[in-house]
């Protein structure tokens, strides 16, 4: 029959304890134990079949006589003078989740090596057997939890495990005629002198902590309610627990002296809760119910803890980090101890930007990265041997090992979140803190020893991006919760000395003094700490990348010329060695950069990670484009362009950042993994661009306007399926490109002629070339060209004279460069000329490469724009203002490919810098057919004197015909054309002829010119209007006194003008007169 099914059987009474004398130093021992009573000595109940206890005891309650040695506690007396019934008991919470705690329920299989004590707890059952009185069902569970014995025959308990005799309390049961057996009363005994006994150069938690995992298992196989077994096992166990405390707090009252390195529960919690020496969840239940009535519980886990994260910070992802990481993945089950972690002064200390990795609490969880320099050279070994395919598997394998991790770092910081608000507000105020502590990882030169790491920041961000995920629907329907006025409302992020969208330092001071009553709401805390996250995490990560990438070419180029050096030193080994030492050096430093350039670069091409951002990045934009316009704009919701005139100031004195790093994420991701955003993306990109491009004056920063550009341009890019890009369709078919594209770019085109930074000039080639792509894109949708020909007339007309512009500086210094290329590969295919020579020459050529390559592309570009729009709109580029200038183009072009020039083009593999005359000639006399039926561009044509030259229209027709680059019909029209342009240019002969002798005051003053429509402008000059037009298309100011002015400015000089008109008459008239008199001759 099994024991745990007989009926309890009446314990013996016991015998008082015969008197013994005092422990050593019994005075201070006391003192201790009493501190400790109130706390220990809890009321149990009493089983009914316990031993009672002893006459003399119960009579008089006369306290028992003292235990010889150590192990005798006052509180022992306490305990045994109390009837067991009366005493207040300490609750242990079940592992369940309790309303007063919060801690969770903890499910776990038993191991096997589990099962022992169940075994020595429940001996299978037999045949029917005598029923097992209580007190040997209490001597053996007792021997068996606690491994002790006082019956000194016995070495093992029924396992065979070795068991200790306790000498002191045996005497004493011997004394009092009581049977040899461990008790119920005399249990707080049994521990004493068990743990006083334990071996001194062990930690006392090494004994008490399996005694509790035993008694916790005893109790769990109970198979049936048990009432006498469950009220001694309880009692087991809360005597385990509170002896386990006071070995952690108190160690002097076991006659041990304080030890940090086993007065500590650092190493049980880096242990597996399932270890048989890791601290169970049962335990670490017990304690967070106690929390209320023990105050020393909490500091003591607390503590651990923060050991714990001290030793983490001198650890890397090479060492075994992820036990410390499990630590706390198990705190953040238990709210109460989250709550107590929250609390410590540790959590958030004032530390410098790089120290709040290392000296925080949670900072050095944070920390772990593949980006720790240590750990990329591991992933990253001889970097510069690695092939594309290698550092992909590495960087895959990177990959891996920190999703696990910030998988980890996530759960620990949404269990704060939700431990309390005191806790959460405790995460973000540290969160915030890394933050405003780390504004000079965006300086143009950073001291990385000066901020915190790129690993831990971008663990940071990551964290923020999952904590934006609950609110980030699909439909934005909570992207009106985030309120603009966070930053008047006492916020916990610093943009004090940051760059403002469109306000400067004056303004935004004077409009955050006044500050706004509430508080932000959760929402809003998270959303701007994680936009602050980006811009001081991933995206100064991503800066730093393209920083090494650029230090890289410069290692490798210090390489390179010392290792051009070495034959010249081939005869001194004295500097052949020191040669060699400082190659050894400049490789270990290039191997440094190389490995951390990859692993960065691993780490910001995560997929799961990037679509996380993206999906951020879509609700600022959306975010940021409901405050600018002040409407409830969401993705299918239309906007009306351009903006308000009047900016709402919480937009203006917003961080430049909220825009900058939205373009900057979509641009990388672009580039680098396009993958993820063909379905990450909706029409708010198109509408953030457009939006701040039409109403440009709405962003401070060219740049950042600029950027606007690349963003569109980059989603005409290729990708897969999609030939147009991400962009591409969504540009050319929804109804507000259709509305604002082409108005928005071709305005910005005219804007970036002068953008203020000293790189202007060739800064706007480069947006140029990227408006350019676009509109090639969109043109397929005859919409944009019916709204080209609708479009303003001045506006039209200065896009058209800064095409011009660019067509001819751009032509002129890409076809100029091919004749100096033509010249330096001559040179250097003569194998005479020195070394030193060739490499001075070698230098030069790239140089003109370089050049020609750029100026090419976007020649090449202009030169088919102009061809779209002629074709289109021909009458705006034979407007009087621009048709003279863009006819002298045409012609000194047309004579640089097809005249006598021509050879000087000739160069070694042309197609390398983009040069292919057999595309762009043919694409420059396309414009000339486009414009034939104007007579004022054939006039233009004819009377330029510079360049224009029948037998160069000659010649290009004989290139034309005998390349096969246009068919027969072209052909044909430009004949006609060419004749048109003889004829005329035979007419302005005569013209010339007839007012060679202009009086001075009828001629243009800049030009030279006869003028035909005279204007005084405010400075009193008379110019012809068609001078000052196009003077004014490029620099609005009077050419005179450099004043502004506008065409408006100008008062038309009606008395000249007639003046003018009758001479000209006059001299016509003498012209027929003559004529005639020679045809009479």
């Amino acid at each position: 029959m099994d024991p745990n099914e007989q009926p309890p059987a009446p314990a013996p009474a016991t015998a008082p304890p015969a008197a013994t004398p005092d422990a050593p130093d019994q005075e201070t021992m006391e003192q201790i134990r009493q501190r400790r009573m109130a706390k220990l000595g809890g009321a149990r109940t009493s089983p009914a079949s316990s031993s009672a206890p002893s006459p003399t005891s119960a009579a008089t309650g006369t306290p028992a006589p003292a235990i010889p040695g150590p192990s005798k506690t006052g509180l022992d007396v306490a305990s045994r003078a109390v009837p067991l019934e009366s005493r207040p008991k300490i609750n242990a919470s079940p592992a369940q989740q309790s309303p007063a705690t919060g801690s969770p329920s903890i499910s776990r299989k038993r191991p096997a090596s589990h099962v022992d004590t169940a075994s020595a707890t429940l001996p299978r059952k037999q045949a029917p057997m005598k029923e097992e009185p209580i007190d040997d069902y209490t001597d053996r569970i007792l021997t068996t939890v606690f491994r002790a014995t006082v019956d000194s025959s016995r070495d093992t308990d029924a396992m065979g495990n070795k068991l200790a005799f306790l000498p002191n309390l045996s005497q004493e049961l011997a004394d009092e005629g009581a049977p040899l057996k461990l008790s119920v009363d005399r249990l707080e005994e049994t521990i004493m002198e068990a743990a006083t006994a334990f071996p001194r150069d062990k930690p006392l938690f090494d004994y008490l902590l399996p005694s509790w995992k035993r008694v916790m298992r005893a109790i769990k196989v109970l198979k049936r309610p048990a009432p006498q077994k469950e009220e001694i096992l309880k009692e087991a166990k809360r005597l385990c627990f509170s002896n386990c405390i006071f070995a952690l707090t108190m160690p002097e009252l076991f006659s041990r002296e304080p030890n940090p390195n086993h007065d500590s529960l650092v190493p049980y919690l880096l242990r597996e809760v399932e270890h048989e020496s890791g601290l169970c969840m049962d335990f670490i239940t017990e304690a967070v119910a106690r929390f209320e009535e023990d105050d020393s519980i909490a500091p003591i886990f607390t503590k651990a803890m923060v050991d714990i994260s001290a030793k983490l910070s001198g650890l890397s992802m090479n060492d075994d980090y992820k036990r410390y990481v499990n630590a706390l993945l198990t705190y953040s089950m238990f709210p109460p101890l989250l709550n107590a972690l929250a609390q410590h002064p540790c959590f958030q200390m004032a530390q410098s930007a790089a120290g709040i990795e290392k000296n925080t609490l949670l900072g050095p969880f944070f920390r772990i990265s593949p980006l720790q320099p240590e750990v990329t050279t591991v992933y990253f070994g001889d970097p510069r041997s690695m092939d594309k395919g290698h550092v992909q598997t590495s960087q895959s394998a990177l990959q891996m090992s920190l999703t696990a991790h910030q998988t980890d770092l996530r759960t620990i910081i949404n269990a704060f979140i939700r431990a309390s608000p005191t806790a959460r507000n405790r995460v973000l105020d540290w969160l915030a803190y890394i933050m405003n502590a780390n504004h000079k990882r965006r300086a143009i030169q950073v001291d990385h020893k000066e901020v915190s790491s790129d690993g831990f920041m971008v663990n940071v961000t990551v964290i923020l991006d999952c904590l934006c995920e609950p609110f980030m629907d699909s439909d934005f329907s909570k992207v009106g919760r985030i309120d603009v006025n966070y930053f008047r409302r006492n916020p916990r992020v610093d943009i004090k000395d940051e760059t403002k969208l469109n306000a400067d330092q004056a303004q935004s001071d004077a409009f955050y003094a006044t500050q706004l009553d509430g508080e932000s709401n959760f929402i809003t805390e998270v959303f701007f700490l994680t936009l602050a996250a980006h811009h001081y995490g991933s995206e100064a990560a991503n800066a730093r990348m393209k920083s090494l990438d650029k230090d890289i070419k410069y290692y490798e180029n210090g390489l390179r010329m010392m290792e051009a050096e070495r034959p010249k030193l081939a005869h001194r080994p004295d500097q052949i060695r020191v040669l060699d030492e400082t190659v050894k050096r400049h490789v270990a430093v290039l191997e440094r950069a190389m490995a951390l350039k990859f692993a960065i670069e691993g780490v910001l091409l995560d997929q799961k990670m990037q679509s996380r951002s993206l999906q951020f990045m879509r609700y600022v934009t959306v975010w940021l484009l409901r405050v600018a316009s002040q409407s409830e704009y969401t993705p299918g919701k239309s906007l009306r362009l351009p903006l308000p005139a009047d900016q709402p100031d919480a937009y203006r004195c917003l961080p430049e950042y909220a825009l900058q790093d939205i373009v900057d994420n979509f641009k990388f991701v672009y580039r680098y993994i396009p993958s993820i955003i063909i379905s990450a993306v909706g029409d708010e990109m198109i509408a953030l661009s457009l939006t701040f491009l039409e109403s440009s004056d709405y962003v401070k920063n060219p740049y950042l306007k600029s950027s606007l550009i690349s963003l569109l341009f980059h989603g005409t890019w290729p990708t897969y399926h999609l030939k147009k890009g991400v962009l591409g369709d969504l540009m050319t078919s929804t109804k507000f490109a259709n509305d604002y594209l082409l108005h928005a770019v071709m305005k910005f085109y005219i804007e970036c002629e002068s953008t203020g930074a000293s790189t202007q000039f060739y800064d706007k080639f480069n947006i140029r070339y990227e408006i350019f792509q676009v509109i090639k894109c969109v043109w397929s949708n005859d919409h944009y060209k019916r709204q080209l020909v609708q479009s303003s007339k001045p506006f039209f007309v200065r896009f058209v004279n800064l095409l011009m512009n660019d067509a001819t500086y751009v032509l002129d210094e890409g076809l100029g460069k091919f004749p100096k290329i033509h010249e330096l590969q001559t040179k250097l295919r003569d194998h005479t000329i020195s070394q030193q020579d060739r490499d001075k020459l070698e230098e030069e050529l790239r140089t003109a490469e370089g050049q020609a390559s750029s100026f090419m592309q976007l020649a090449n570009e202009t030169v088919g724009m102009m061809k779209l729009f002629t074709s289109t709109l021909s009458e705006a580029f034979t407007m009087p203002e621009v048709v003279q200038r863009l006819a002298g183009m045409l012609n000194y072009n047309l004579e640089i490919l097809t005249g006598p020039k021509s050879k000087t083009l000739k160069v070694d593999n042309a197609e390398k810098y983009f040069f292919n005359p057999k595309t762009l000639l043919p694409e420059i006399v396309d414009i000339y057919l486009n414009l034939a039926s104007s007579p004022v561009f054939i006039e233009a044509v004819a009377n330029d004197g510079r360049s224009y030259k029948p037998a160069t229209m000659s010649a290009t027709a004989y290139i034309l015909r005998s390349k096969h680059l246009k068919d027969s019909h072209e052909l044909d029209a430009w004949a006609v054309l060419c004749k048109k342009f003889e004829i005329t240019k035979a007419e302005l002969d005569r013209e010339d002829l007839d007012y060679g002798d202009a009086p001075p005051e009828f001629e243009d003053e800049l030009m030279g010119i006869l003028m035909k429509d005279p204007v005084i402008l405010p400075s009193k000059h008379v110019l012809d209007r068609g001078t000052i037009t196009q003077h004014l298309l490029s620099d609005p100011t009077d050419p005179y006194t450099r004043q502004p002015m506008t065409i408006d400015d100008v008062v038309p000089d009606d008395e000249l003008r007639q003046r003018i008109v009758k001479w000209k008459e006059e001299k016509r008239a003498e012209g027929l007169v003559r004529d005639a008199m020679d045809t009479t001759e």
